[in-house]
């Protein structure tokens, strides 16, 4: 055999290893994603009228974030999706992430946002962009939090190491009608909804039986729904992905928020 003739027949075998490989990796991972919208005519947007500080936050327009409809596609924004306990594996992709900064921030007389996911390698930046002072009370079950007051313009870093078994409710006590939800967990595998209801969680691992929860501040776990994709649960959906999974268009009756 000549030499170019091995060299070709080796350069093949490495292509094809190559093709099998990558195969295989991108087998091991997969995305679900999908739409929730509300079963009937969408509720307008409401504002909060404040009662504290009036003189600084009557001058903002605050919505009420409890529960955000589109008005055009009836898309629910701000359900949480979280993977209950963590997986075996976790995708290689998330690593980079794993000890950024994320934020709360009081705002205009509001949280912001209204939704905040993180893991618990992560560190929190509370901050307040306002004028006036606020402070941010966690109710953690499996973190000891400060409740402190923020001065204008200031900010503190808060760890928290565990994972909490549900979202956490944020609130400014001496503006009530401020509140937010945090959601930690030990692995990157939360989501949240955004303006059209929509939702995407990339790079599960393929072969583990997952626990999905889907849970909203005005329903709580979010029950009462029509899908045609796939069967839904008391806290959400258990499934063993073995490759993408699209839920499509997931409708929730609207008796879910009274």
């Amino acid at each position: 055999m000549s030499h170019r003739r091995l060299i070709h027949i080796l350069l093949i075998a490495s292509l094809s290893l190559l093709f099998v490989a990558g195969r295989t990796l991108a087998g091991e991972w997969a995305t679900i994603k999908g739409q929730f919208v509300y079963d009937g005519d969408p509720p307008k947007p409401k504002t909060v009228t404040p009662t504290k500080d009036v003189d600084f936050c009557g001058k903002q327009q605050i919505p009420d974030d409890r529960l955000v409809v589109n008005q055009e596609n009836q898309g629910i924004a701000n359900i949480i999706l979280y993977v209950n306990k963590k997986p075996g594996k976790i995708s290689p992709n998330y690593a980079a992430s794993g000890n950024q900064e994320v934020a709360i921030d009081n705002m205009a007389c509001r949280f912001e946002p209204h939704i905040q996911l993180m893991r618990t390698s992560q560190s929190l930046i509370v901050g307040n962009k306002d004028a006036i002072g606020h402070n941010t009370n966690f109710a953690a079950i499996a973190n000891a939090l400060p409740n402190q007051i923020i001065p204008a313009l200031g900010q503190y870093v808060a760890h928290l190491p565990e994972p909490e078994p549900r979202p956490v409710k944020v609130d400014c006590n001496i503006h009530p009608w401020m509140t937010a939800y945090l959601v930690v967990k030990d692995h990157p595998y939360i989501a949240k909804t955004d303006a059209d209801g929509k939702f995407e969680m990339r790079d599960l691992p393929c072969g583990e039986k997952l626990d999905l929860r889907i849970w909203h501040e005005s329903s709580g776990w979010v029950r009462k729904v029509i899908s045609d994709n796939v069967k839904f649960g008391r806290k959400g959906i258990k499934l063993t992905m073995q490759s993408d999974v699209d839920l499509g268009t997931v409708k929730v009756d609207p008796k879910s928020f009274d």
